[in-house]
């Protein structure tokens, strides 16, 4: 009787044409995204519609942004990337969505006035990373901490350059604050200097007062 392929067997057979793909993603963001020199990545949950307290938060950011000559960038797809793009989109500016290709079909929102679409979460996210001179990460499920977790890794072990990281929503984040204050610090899983990565901020013309007295200091992006 022939032998069914496993899952390692046939998890191979393609790799050397996925290589083709992943490549041809690369090319295609920085191809659409080479002149975007001054940017703004917004993170949140697809899941937060109009009623959330956080979608006008993550419209009034983004509008505040925009007016202050940043284009912004999100996921994409709805809920508080969908915020953001209106945000963005009503104050004249560029708004970006880096959208992935999901099996719950997730769509571009109508916000949205230049879209990629990626198969890759890891090239995604390195567009995300190379484009954005600042990041806000509004309250959000499992793609949301990654994106932020992943970033305050790259720039702990300077994979990149040092970039300003708001975290919104204190109530919403309070617990994993707490854990990372009261567990991983005093663990030594982190150091001090770890917990100066990112900042606290909920009101918005805070947050881009702190982006803009970040790169004031550091002489201007």
């Amino acid at each position: 009787m022939k032998k069914s392929p496993n899952f390692v067997d046939t998890l191979h057979v393609d790799d050397p044409w996925r290589v083709f793909r992943i490549m041809s993603e690369l090319v295609d963001g920085f191809e659409t995204l080479k002149d975007v020199n001054k940017a703004v990545s917004i993170f949140g949950s697809a899941r937060m519609g109009p009623k959330s307290e956080y979608y006008k938060i993550a419209e009034e950011v983004a509008k505040l942004f925009v007016l202050d000559g940043y284009s912004v960038i999100t996921g994409g797809g709805g809920g508080l990337m969908a915020a953001a793009n209106k945000g963005a989109k009503k104050a004249g500016g560029e708004s970006i969505g880096l959208n992935i290709d999901l099996p719950m079909e997730q769509k571009v929102n109508r916000h949205v006035s230049l879209a990629i679409e990626f198969r890759y979460f890891f090239v995604r996210k390195l567009m995300f990373a190379k484009y954005s001179r600042a990041v806000v990460v509004l309250p959000g499920g499992y793609g949301t901490m990654d994106e932020f977790f992943e970033l305050l890794t790259l720039i702990q072990t300077r994979k990149i350059d040092p970039r300003p990281v708001v975290l919104v929503g204190k109530k919403y984040w309070q617990s994993i604050l707490r854990w990372l204050n009261h567990k991983c610090l005093r663990e030594g899983a982190i150091i001090k200097k770890d917990l100066n990565l990112f900042r606290n901020i909920d009101d918005p013309v805070k947050i881009v007062e702190f982006v803009n007295s970040f790169y004031g200091e550091k002489g201007g992006l």
